[in-house]
């Protein structure tokens, strides 16, 4: 059970000063942070920062840091983002993502192929459209209205390979219409890939501007061999990514399902605007999961959160051990750091 714990507000504070809660075993002390800071998920999360830095540290908004910092996550061979990531069940790499910027202006696409930067399609979308989300064909359309090109329908050699595996153990036989075939599709995405590692699906990426400003961004393929048409919290305003430019900024990683069930990245927000540090913030929300799933279940997948608040104090928080994420700012060097975690 959660109890509601005093915080002295940062909002009062100077940007040289950092105060946690002691009812968590954090002492005061000072700690001198200068924006403008980004932050992103994972050890993708280290090159994505360099390209988020370049902007930020030659003065540029935050909105365009982060824009362009996961576009390298995108154009890179990976798991979870890109298209070159692991398909749905069927042998398609779909593709979610969302972005918002200091005004609280939102912009998402969800489930859409053959687009290499699924987070600029968001952007058009809240900047040209008086819509937060598209999705699929609609979604796909609109990208090559705005000049995006249709990339070929294919899977990377690395994709491929994971997926025929997948194949062979799942025992799952892609048919046309299936839904109609009079039987109950049983072969549901793993928890794990054949690696060990925890099918998350993610990088999300948060920045504060020299101007104070904040911004979000999230991208992700989805979870490895979902069910076609899934969509996880990545695209979702206030469960994958939540931006309030008066209080912080938080993106999520993790099982979505669990991130919408709660609400989890405007929750973060939300325990920030009553005076949590970012980190604080963070578990709070995990342990919201926590309680909603109970202990036993909650062991079986990772669901993990970072944070930025107002000041430019980064946090994060996971379920389960092996979550990281990258900060870079003046005083730290673009470092990858272990989350804390509760299991």
């Amino acid at each position: 059970m959660l109890h509601r714990r005093k915080f002295i507000q940062l909002s009062s504070l100077g940007a040289g000063s950092l105060i946690v809660s002691k009812s968590f075993g954090i002492t005061l002390k000072n700690n001198k942070v200068t924006k403008p800071v980004v932050a992103a998920t994972w050890n993708t999360g280290v090159a994505a920062n360099i390209d988020a830095w370049k902007v930020l540290s030659a003065g540029g908004r935050a909105l365009d840091a982060v824009e362009k910092g996961v576009m390298v996550t995108e154009s890179s061979i990976n798991c979870c983002v890109g298209l070159g990531a692991n398909p749905d069940r069927d042998g398609y790499v779909t593709l979610d993502a969302s972005i918002m910027d200091e005004f609280g202006n939102a912009g998402a696409v969800a489930a859409i192929e053959r687009i290499k930067h699924p987070i600029s399609v968001a952007r058009k979308v809240m900047e040209n459209t008086p819509h937060v989300l598209l999705v699929g064909e609609g979604a796909q359309q609109f990208a090559v209205s705005q000049g995006f090109p249709l990339e070929p329908q294919k899977l990377s050699p690395e994709a491929a390979l994971e997926y025929k595996e997948w194949l062979k153990t799942s025992q799952y036989k892609p048919k046309i219409n299936i839904e109609q075939s009079g039987t109950n599709p049983t072969a549901f995405a793993p928890l794990k890939l054949s690696n060990g590692d925890w099918n998350h699906d993610t990088i999300g990426m948060i920045a504060i501007d020299a101007a104070g400003n904040l911004s979000g961004s999230c991208t992700t393929s989805g979870m490895a061999f979902k069910m076609r048409g899934r969509v996880g919290d990545s695209p979702l305003i206030g469960s994958g990514l939540f931006v309030d430019n008066e209080i912080g900024a938080a993106v999520s990683t993790g099982l979505g399902e669990e991130v919408i069930k709660t609400a989890g990245t405007h929750t973060v927000v939300e325990y920030m605007r009553q005076g949590y540090p970012p980190e604080e913030a963070c578990k709070a929300a995990i342990q919201r999961v926590i309680k909603r799933n109970g202990v036993e279940k909650a062991k079986t997948f990772q669901v993990a959160y970072i944070a930025i608040n107002k000041q430019g104090l980064v946090g994060g928080y996971a379920i389960q051990k092996g979550f990281n994420y990258a900060v870079y700012s003046n005083e730290i060097n673009n470092k990858l750091i272990d989350s804390k975690y509760l299991y």
